[in-house]
C-alpha cells in the first residue's frame, strides 16, 4: 500500500509500505477520508515524535476490509468514524470508563500507524458505526467536533449564559457550531483574521458579537457586550499566556474559565490574574480529548447523532481537499500559512 512516513523531523514521504495484517481483537480499515490536524504539523516539521519511522493522521474514517481473530463478521464492510486514543483499560481512569485520561495510552497517528495511508489496523473497539447519511468526510470530522462537544459538555453552559470563544482555529469554530445547536442565545466570538469573521458570519453569529483581537481591544469590548458583569463562560481555544489572562480577566463572578487549546509555551499567571480567579471564586477547568466508551451518552455519539439529524454540519469547514497522494500540498498550506484555511482533508 502508499501511505505517508514520517521518518524523522521534515523527513517526510509518500512510499510503498507492507500493508498491515489485524492482530487479534483489530481490523483492517481502509481509509476514505483523513483530515489534517494542527497538532500534526509541529509533529511533521518541528517537533517530532515519539518514534520512527511513523504514519501520523489520527482525523479519519473508513470501511472494514478485514477482521482480525476474535473479530465478529459482522464488522466486515462497515462504514465507521475512529476514536484514536487507545486506552491501557487497567488504571484507575480506564476503570472509571474515563479512556481520555488513561495513564498509559496509545495513539494512533502519533505513538503507532494512523491514518496518512491507504489501510491501517484499528482496535474493534475503537469503531463508531456510522449512519448511511453521514460521509466519510464527516465522520473524519468526528473527533475534532468530539474535542468541541466535550469541552462544552464538561462545563454545560445554560441557554441564557453569556458565553464567549476565543481563538476560531477549527476547533473553536466547531465549539461555535455546538454551541449554537445546543441553545445558547448569546455567544461572542473571538478571532484574529478576515477569513474567521467570514466562517463566524456563516455559522449565523450576529456581526457585532464578533471581535477582531488585531484591531480591538478585546477586553474593552467584551467588558461593553457583557454590561460590564463579565462572561458566564470562557473558552480559552488559543493556549498562550494573554489569551488565558484575557479569560480570567472577564469572566464573571463564580464564572467559569474554560482552557481548550494546547500550550505554546510554558503557562504563568500574574499577580493580578491570580487574584481575578480568587476574589471572583472563577471555576477554572481543562478539557482534553473527548469521551468513547461505545455507548450512547459518549461524546462521539452525541456529535455523530448530530451529524445524522443534520443539525451540525461540519463539513462546511472543509476549506481544501486533496487526493491522498497529493495531501502534501495541504501540509505546506498549513505549516507556511500561505493561505487561508480550516478544515484540510485528503479523499481516498
Amino acid at each position: 500500500m502508499k501511505a505517508w512516513v514520517l521518518h524523522d523531523i521534515n523527513d517526510f514521504t509518500w512510499e510503498e509500505v507492507a500493508r498491515p495484517v489485524p492482530s487479534e481483537g483489530e481490523v483492517l480499515l481502509r481509509v476514505r477520508a483523513a483530515g489534517i490536524c494542527g497538532s500534526d504539523i509541529p509533529r511533521i516539521y518541528k517537533n517530532g515524535t515519539y518514534s520512527y519511522p511513523l504514519i501520523p493522521g489520527h482525523e479519519f474514517a473508513g470501511e472494514v476490509v478485514t477482521c482480525g481473530a476474535g473479530v465478529p463478521k459482522e464488522w466486515l464492510g462497515q462504514r465507521v468514524g475512529v476514536f484514536p486514543l487507545i486506552p491501557c483499560g487497567i488504571c484507575t481512569p480506564c476503570r472509571n470508563k474515563q479512556y481520555e485520561m488513561c495513564r498509559h495510552y496509545s495513539y494512533l497517528g502519533s505513538r503507532q500507524a494512523g491514518g496518512f495511508a491507504e489501510y491501517v489496523n484499528v482496535p474493534v473497539h475503537n469503531l463508531l458505526r456510522l449512519p448511511e447519511n453521514v460521509s466519510f468526510e464527516e465522520a473524519a470530522m468526528l473527533e475534532p467536533m468530539a474535542v468541541a462537544a466535550h469541552a462544552m459538555r464538561r462545563v454545560q453552559p445554560g441557554t441564557e449564559d453569556v458565553v464567549a470563544v476565543c481563538g476560531l482555529g477549527t476547533i473553536g469554530l466547531l465549539l461555535l457550531m455546538i454551541l449554537k445547536e445546543a441553545g445558547i442565545k448569546k455567544i461572542l466570538a473571538i478571532g484574529n483574521k478576515e477569513f474567521q469573521k467570514k466562517q463566524v458570519l456563516k455559522l449565523g453569529i450576529a456581526e457585532e458579537d464578533y471581535c477582531d483581537a488585531k484591531v480591538q481591544d478585546v477586553g474593552g469590548w467584551l467588558q461593553e457586550k457583557t454590561g460590564h458583569n463579565g462572561t458566564t463562560v470562557f473558552f480559552e481555544c488559543v493556549g498562550k499566556n494573554d489569551t488565558v489572562s484575557l479569560a480570567v480577566q472577564n469572566a464573571a463572578p463564580a464564572g467559569s474559565v474554560m482552557l481548550v487549546g494546547n500550550p505554546y509555551t510554558d503557562m504563568t499567571l500574574d499577580r493580578d490574574t491570580y487574584w481575578k480567579i480568587l476574589r471572583n471564586q472563577l471555576t477554572v477547568t481543562g478539557s482534553w480529548n473527548s469521551s468513547f466508551i461505545g455507548e450512547e451518552g459518549d461524546d462521539w455519539h452525541y456529535v455523530l447523532r448530530r451529524l445524522e439529524e443534520k443539525s451540525i454540519m461540519p463539513a462546511e469547514l472543509i476549506s481544501h481537499r486533496f487526493s491522498l497522494e497529493e495531501l502534501e500540498k495541504g501540509f505546506h498550506i498549513m505549516r507556511d500559512k500561505t493561505e487561508d484555511y480550516v478544515k484540510v482533508m485528503g479523499i481516498l
